[in-house]
């Protein structure tokens, strides 16, 4: 049985999908994934920075486009055709002539023109190049939100175990005369309280997994695998290092330089206006009287209105100046962004250091003791309770620690413009 005309329409649409989902499936992550393997991934598979490229290349044509001569004018024409006259000698009853016409200007302004052309394909480089850097950075950030999703995962596991122990302690206190039964039910609490957050914790890990894909250019259900990350606790560079590194390659810089190029270009093609543009145009002519014979004519522009082309020089010198302005605002601000970047890493760096070699081991020993001393007999429930759920903050902040520095070391290579590949 033929299948219906609409059906036969949607089959190749459907087909075509399902290539495409198939192919995008079929880009396999490194197992475990790092950080550095985010990095490349998004450069090569978010559709804004291909998008960003094909700009780039596009605009890169446009200085061969602007810089060529007009094309040339070929025409033929009837120049005298009269009504009564007989026809002359040779059966000639009319002129005519072919020619051929080339216009071209008297200047420099299809240099000039090339060059703001070259200055727009540098600036769509430059975009794009920071385009790439933006989709980096999008990527390492969902990729320390899962890992810090994951880790707090395992912290809970941890903390459920240790609140299983404390309900143990509680239930043997009171089934020995020691305790009362509302110690028992406090526990519980505590213990069923974590057990919701676990719950909470693996649907915000599969939320996390999601916005990965996505930031990754893949299907947003792909499975991710397990993560491999190790805070960078190196002290970051210099300020005069990284600004050095921020003017060299931050590409926000180079679509500055590249509109500064441009408003020069403009400033000169406007003063190339100024001058005359030839035209010359040759040919055979044959007449009624002379027969066949070549014809040469030599044409010039007159640009006499001066008030238009000094008011277009006006204009392209004052966008030049804004250019000007435009850029020195852009390198104080890269070099604030910069600056306050790598501060922000050494904040983070000095955090992390200190929850791991001085808060937490204190909190671990506080707690093993307060569970200790009442498993014994001695203290009190809400002692423990208060030593456990202080030593669960100092563990949740530690997670946030190592997300934290992860991040600052993302922001201060943005601000950077560059992309350490070496890092964990």
């Amino acid at each position: 049985m033929p299948s219906p005309p609409y059906l036969r329409r949607f089959i190749p649409l459907v087909l075509a999908i399902a290539v495409a989902q198939t192919a995008a499936a079929d880009v396999a992550l490194p197992d475990p994934l790092r950080l550095v393997d985010v990095a490349a991934i998004a450069v090569d598979g978010r559709a804004e920075v291909a998008a960003a490229k094909a700009r780039a290349e596009a605009l890169a044509q446009r200085p061969a486009i602007v810089s060529a001569p007009e094309d040339p004018m070929v025409s033929a024409s009837i120049d005298h055709y009269p009504y009564r006259a007989p026809e002359m000698e040779g059966g000639i009853r009319y002129s005519r002539s072919v020619t051929i016409e080339q216009k071209f200007p008297l200047s420099r302004v299809r240099t000039h023109r090339r060059d703001a052309a070259l200055a727009d394909a540098k600036r769509a480089r430059a975009l794009a190049d920071a385009t790439g850097l933006d989709m980096v950075q999008d990527a390492q950030r969902n990729f320390l939100m899962l890992h810090e999703r994951r880790r707090m995962r395992i912290v809970i596991d941890e903390q459920i175990a240790l609140a299983q122990q404390l309900v143990g302690a509680a239930a043997s206190r009171y089934a020995s005369g020691a305790g009362v039964q509302a110690d028992v039910l406090r526990a519980e609490v505590e213990l069923a309280r974590l057990k919701a957050e676990q719950q909470v914790q693996t649907a915000q890990s599969r939320a996390a997994e999601t916005m990965l894909n996505v930031s990754l250019g893949r299907p947003a259900q792909s499975v991710i695998p397990a993560l491999s990350y190790q805070p960078n606790r190196e002290e970051p560079a210099s300020q005069a290092v990284v600004l050095e590194r921020a003017a060299s390659n931050r590409p926000e810089l180079g679509v500055g330089t590249a509109e500064v190029d441009r408003a020069k270009a403009e400033v000169e093609v406007m003063r190339t206006m100024y001058k005359p543009m030839a035209m010359v145009r040759i040919g055979q002519a044959r007449t009624m009287a002379d027969g066949a014979g070549a014809m040469v004519m030599i044409g010039i522009s007159v640009p006499i209105w001066r008030e238009r082309l000094d008011a277009g020089v006006s204009e392209a010198r004052a966008m030049q100046r804004m250019a000007d302005a435009d850029l020195e605002s852009m390198r104080r601000m890269v070099s604030g962004e910069v600056l306050a970047a790598r501060e922000k890493v050494n904040a983070s760096r000095t955090q992390l250091v200190a929850l791991e070699s001085e808060v937490l081991p204190r909190a671990l020993v506080a707690t093993d003791s307060a569970l200790a001393a009442y498993a014994s007999g001695k203290g009190s429930l809400v002692a423990v309770i208060e030593s456990a759920r202080a030593l669960w903050g100092i563990q949740a902040e530690l997670v946030m620690a190592e997300t934290a520095i992860g991040d600052a070391w993302a922001r201060l290579d943005r601000a950077m413009g560059t992309r350490q590949e070496t890092k964990p």
